[in-house]
């Protein structure tokens, strides 16, 4: 399958960035950065989560960064929601777009949202009834992000026919579609082409929502090249790579959005995105996290001598 011409790059740093670091921004610096974010051309942001306070305590104003977030022209908004009761606020504050983290791994699931698989299935059905009752105009997207589909840092191996079974049993209760996250950083290339075709076969391609990769162990930008490779066209990263799952050890590093964004720009696919006000978001980042380490390569290095950073 040819690589598409246009990608979704989805910018989750102020909400995966955020929670898996000691720090709390105020949410003056989360304004601030976000503002930047978007001034770059994302289209997309993950601004927060609604989760309890006790134990995100960064992201516990999340309503406020919605509101601020609403305000900006032509941004999808998206939260990540651990249950039903987030999905309520979520839908109070306005979202665009609310993810339910749905982890492959039983284990991960209790140690992540304290929910069964049946009692999953049961979160995206109440949730789902939610959404029927919100007006049109009003009712966000609703997506189920597979966590741990890939492996787990419990569990180990994840069967792919697992995972298949689990994203078609989300349709039925009611998502609107369904995407793969490899939580703790295990994917290769061979294994993102295999599950993430079986899965668009099984819920259709349509419904497909993305990836959400993990740099841990060196290989998220070779899994972008995988997922290209099989039709995807939304990915997932974040900002100097802050990030990861704070319930899972060692869950280390998402892809940087900033290598993300040059690579794909660099092999002529569209993004949309400004590289050098992507970098200048970078920085109003470091200023507000002087004492936070900050990952990525262009970063680095620079951009290439002829390389056109406003692509």
């Amino acid at each position: 399958m040819a690589s598409p011409s246009q990608v979704l790059v989805s910018e989750v740093g102020p909400r995966d960035g955020l929670q898996s670091i000691a720090s709390t921004l105020t949410l003056a610096a989360k304004k601030k950065w976000i503002d930047a974010l978007a001034h770059s051309g994302l289209k997309e942001i993950e601004v927060g989560s609604f989760v309890s306070p006790k134990w995100v305590p960064q992201l516990a104003d999340t309503a406020e960064v919605v509101a601020h977030a609403l305000g900006i022209e032509g941004l999808k908004v998206a939260v990540l929601v651990p249950n039903l009761q987030g999905a309520t606020a979520a839908v109070q504050a306005g979202a665009h777009k609310i993810t339910l983290p749905f982890s492959a791994s039983e284990t991960h699931s209790l140690k992540n949202v304290r929910r069964t698989h049946a009692q999953m299935f049961e979160e995206v059905a109440a949730i789902a009834a939610l959404l029927h009752s919100v007006d049109g105009a009003r009712r966000p997207r609703f997506e189920v992000g597979m966590s741990t589909a890939f492996g787990c840092t419990y569990e180990g191996v994840v069967p792919a026919d697992r995972v298949v079974a689990l994203a078609e049993g989300a349709m039925r209760a009611g998502c609107d579609e369904v995407g793969l996250s490899d939580s703790v950083g295990y994917a290769n290339p061979a294994q993102i082409r295999d599950l993430v075709s079986r899965v668009k076969r099984a819920i259709g391609a349509e419904t497909f929502a993305g990836l959400h990769l993990h740099n841990t162990r060196g290989l998220g930008l070779a899994n972008v090249i995988a997922g290209l490779e099989v039709g995807v066209t939304t990915f997932d990263a974040s900002q100097a790579g802050l990030g990861g799952c704070p319930f899972a050890p060692g869950a280390t590093g998402n892809i940087v959005t900033e290598d993300l964004v040059f690579m794909l720009e660099a092999m002529g696919i569209t993004t949309g995105i400004d590289l050098g006000k992507l970098l200048n978001a970078r920085e109003v980042l470091a200023s507000v996290l002087p004492h936070e380490p900050l990952y990525g390569f262009v970063h680095a290095a620079g951009l290439p001598l002829g390389f056109d950073a406003a692509s």
